[in-house]
């Protein structure tokens, strides 16, 4: 029950002047490791690092398709949903794999600003 008090906490965490003081995917990403180890009872994060790794994949690969599908109807209420969906397995991905979340915000800003035809062409030739 602590754990959850806490993690709501550092939701809603906010700094002077009343904004966010980390981005919400930063946030979320550390509510999301902080379950690594805990009980799957009673955390579905925990059952999911308790399944593995490759499971966690292909619960991200499932929510990417049904984001996909609703992209495809058009249908924007269940569009965010499932986006929302797929970014929380996408991040739980991560923390399973080690990659912290300010690694893929230096890749995008080292892409920022580069065409993205230019950019698939530059990891071409790599």
């Amino acid at each position: 029950m602590a754990k959850k008090k806490k993690a709501k906490k550092a939701l809603r965490k906010r700094n002077d002047t009343g904004a966010a003081s980390e981005h919400v995917l930063d946030r979320l990403y550390a509510v999301i490791d902080s379950r690594k180890g805990a009980d799957p009872d009673t955390s579905y994060t925990a059952r999911l690092f308790s399944r593995g790794r490759e499971q966690i994949a292909k619960k991200l690969g499932e929510e990417a398709v049904e984001a996909l599908i609703e992209g495809i109807r058009g249908d924007k209420p269940k569009l965010v949903g499932e986006s929302a969906d797929m970014l929380y397995h996408l991040l739980t991905l991560w923390a399973a794999s080690g990659v912290k979340p300010r690694a893929v915000w230096t890749e995008l800003a080292r892409r920022e600003g580069l065409s993205g035809i230019a950019e698939k062409a530059a990891r071409k030739r790599k």
